[in-house]
């Protein structure tokens, strides 16, 4: 088999096996089975043409296994199998002056400068090749000196260029793809979690509408209920009952309504989205309040004992409220929160010492709220101004279904 015979598209049908072999393992059985072909046609080559091998003694022999067989690591160590390769593609160019050597180390050369470009990192590549060149000047001109006709080196050097030129360009596709991979997965993990986001937006908007809109009227049926039945004239039982039973179905609608929040607010894993606040949450609240400017004292007078989810949530609101209207209302001014827990009830006291608007103008919509609140689970809510401020003063049972 000789030089001119080479096919001329080894760099094509050497692409299209390489996009093959993205699994190490098929890579390695792939890499080992060129080898040993490669090996069994060297040396029957040896066998068969004597004069492109030099001889058919045990270097020949040797130089048909070093040429070939280390291809089998081509992908893992393809800096020393090159240098093995072509060092012993020289020696055999020497060995075999001044007759033309073999073709197979010419295709395992130009395998090993494929791998070269495709296996290493550019710097380590390109200077690989310089070196792989200095060294094949330097077997040629000593088959020179053995009276070789080496001929015109330009297609050979062309075919081993191509095959690391290649090289190099599959390795570009090749991180640009796992770029790309990479990217695509990021993407993909983005879009989960916005659509997770969506999704968690949305169970917080119907939440806030469910709780402004339909837990809000119902508690003013609750409201209107009781203010019925206050200003009843005689006995009236059965007016009276029915009175009550709307009362005590507003009562039990909005609990099952606050479940049903706690529902919407809770993702698949049973992790709270945004949990309901409480008493417990007011050392936030007051930072908070601070940070917008209001200086804000907290005090907590009994023993604190756990409220019901419903008093819990509604105590939390109204001292909110009421601090949110001296931020608004009171002019520079300072607030203390008072938090007593006295038997059966729990009174919470908002006061500050700002000017604020006379006769608590403004404050409408925030005292009608706190009033809502309390008057839901039969408390007292008494608001004014004093001497020397504005006093919010509520009183919540512990227990609204005795209310």
């Amino acid at each position: 088999m000789r030089l001119d015979g080479a096919p001329a598209n080894v760099g094509p049908m050497l692409h299209r096996v390489e996009r093959l072999l993205a699994d190490r393992r098929v890579r390695l059985a792939a890499d080992s089975a060129l080898a040993a072909v490669l090996a069994v046609a060297a040396l029957v080559d040896v066998a068969d043409d004597r004069v492109a091998w030099g001889g058919r003694g045990a270097g020949q022999v040797t130089l048909a296994l070093l040429v070939t067989l280390p291809l089998a690591w081509r992908a893992r160590f393809p800096v020393a199998v090159v240098t093995v390769v072509n060092v012993a593609s020289g020696v055999l160019l020497v060995v075999a002056a001044p007759h033309q050597p073999a073709f197979e180390p010419f295709v395992a050369l130009i395998v090993a400068f494929y791998s070269l470009g495709a296996h290493t990192s550019t710097r380590c590549a390109t200077a690989a090749l310089a070196a792989m060149f200095a060294v094949g000047i330097g077997f040629t001109i000593a088959a020179d000196a053995r009276g070789a006709a080496t001929g015109n080196l330009l297609p050979p050097i062309v075919f081993l260029l191509g095959g690391w030129t290649i090289g190099r360009i599959i390795r570009s596709r090749r991180l640009r793809t796992v770029e790309l991979e990479a990217l695509t997965r990021e993407l993909e993990a983005q879009r989960d979690l916005q659509a997770q986001a969506a999704v968690t937006i949305e169970r917080g908007r119907i939440a806030r509408e469910l709780h402004d809109v339909v837990a809000h009227n119902v508690s003013m049926i609750v409201v209107q209920a009781g203010a019925a039945d206050r200003v009843l004239e005689g006995d009236q039982p059965h007016v009276r009952a029915a009175l009550a039973t709307i009362a005590q179905t507003g009562r039990e609608t909005v609990d099952e309504m606050r479940t049903l929040l706690g529902v919407l607010r809770t993702n698949e894993d049973g992790l709270a989205l945004s949990p309901q606040p409480g008493l417990a949450d007011l050392d936030e609240l007051v930072r908070n309040v601070r940070d917008a400017g209001l200086p804000v004292d907290l005090h907590v007078e009994g023993t604190p004992s756990a409220l019901p989810p419903p008093v819990d949530l509604s105590a939390f609101r109204i001292v909110q409220e009421a601090l949110t209207n001296v931020l608004k209302h009171a002019g520079p001014a300072r607030a203390e929160v008072t938090i007593r827990y006295k038997g059966p009830t729990v009174e919470l006291e908002v006061r500050d010492d700002g000017a604020g608007v006379a006769n608590g103008a403004g404050m409408g919509h925030g005292l009608i709220g706190m009033r809502e609140r309390v008057a839901m689970f039969g408390g007292e809510l008494e608001a004014g101004r004093g001497v020397g401020g504005f006093t919010v003063r509520a009183r919540l049972p512990l227990d609204p279904t005795s209310a």
